[in-house]
C-alpha cells in the first residue's frame, strides 16, 4: 500500500477497498488524519485514494478536515456501477452534528456530489409551539407541515410553557439541527444506494429533544434530491 510520509506524523485512520476509478479493478481508499496528543481529536483529516492498476495515489484535501472517528463507505449512489466514496466525520458538539461528503472519483478525477455544509443550507425549517401541547414544524423546501403533540411529557416541563387552560405562557421557538446523519440504504435493492439523513428536532434547547427529520434522498443525475420525507417522534412513559 501507498506508505505514509512519517515527517508529517499522519497516520491512516480509516481504509476501505473497491473499485471508485471505474475499470474494474479494486483501490484502494484511505484517510489519514494527525491525531492530537492525549484526545482522539484529528486533524488535517486527508482522502487519498490508490489505483489498484497503476498504484498512482491520488490525495483530496477536505474541506471540513477536522473532528472524531472518521469513516469511510464505498457504494454506488450515482447508479454507474461504479463505487462512490462517503466519508462522516463527527464534529464532536452537543448536537452530534456530523461532516458528510461524497465523491466521485471516476478516472481518478475527485467530483463532488454531496456537502453537508450545502445539504445544511438547503434544508431548513421553523419549529413553533402552540397551544394545547402541540409543536408545529415547517419544512420550508417542501412546503410540508407536521405536527407533535407533546401531551405526553411530563408535568413538570408542560407547566413552564403552559398555563392550566393549555394556553402558551409566551412564544416559544424551536429548532431543527444540522444534519446529524447521513446512511446509505438501497430500498430499492438494485445495488444502488440511497442517502438517509437525520436532523433532529429540538425545542427549547438542544437537549430538549422532539424528534428527527428524515429525508430519503436520491441522485437525479445531478445532484441528490429529496425523494421522501418523515417526522420520527420520541415516545415519553
Amino acid at each position: 500500500m501507498y506508505p505514509i510520509d512519517e515527517r508529517s506524523n499522519a497516520q491512516i485512520v480509516s481504509y476501505a477497498t473497491g473499485d471508485v476509478t471505474g475499470d474494474s479493478i479494486q483501490d484502494h481508499v484511505f484517510l489519514t488524519g494527525i491525531k492530537t496528543p492525549g484526545s482522539p481529536f484529528l486533524q488535517q483529516i486527508t482522502l487519498h485514494v490508490q489505483d489498484g492498476r497503476t498504484g498512482l495515489v491520488t490525495k483530496v484535501a477536505l474541506k471540513e478536515n477536522a473532528g472524531y472517528n472518521p469513516t469511510l463507505f464505498l457504494g454506488d449512489f450515482s447508479g454507474n456501477g461504479v463505487s462512490d466514496i462517503l466519508i462522516s466525520i463527527a464534529t464532536g458538539g452537543s448536537g452530534g452534528i456530523m461532516n458528510e461528503t461524497i465523491y466521485s472519483f471516476i478516472g481518478n478525477k475527485a467530483k463532488l456530489m454531496f456537502d453537508s455544509n450545502v445539504y445544511n443550507k438547503i434544508y431548513s425549517y421553523k419549529v413553533t409551539y402552540l397551544d394545547y401541547y402541540k409543536v408545529k414544524v415547517d419544512s420550508i423546501l417542501n412546503d410540508q407541515t407536521y405536527l407533535i403533540d407533546i401531551s405526553l411529557r411530563d408535568e413538570e416541563y408542560l407547566n413552564e410553557i403552559y398555563d392550566r387552560n393549555g394556553k402558551l405562557k409566551r412564544p416559544i421557538e424551536g429548532f431543527v439541527n444540522p444534519l446529524s446523519g447521513l446512511y446509505p440504504v438501497d430500498y430499492d435493492h438494485n445495488q444502488v444506494y440511497e442517502l438517509l439523513a437525520y436532523q433532529k428536532i429540538a425545542g427549547r434547547y438542544n437537549a430538549d429533544s422532539l424528534g428527527y427529520v428524515l429525508n430519503t434522498l436520491k441522485w437525479n443525475g445531478k445532484r441528490f434530491v429529496l425523494h421522501n420525507q418523515n417526522v420520527a417522534i420520541f415516545g415519553y412513559e
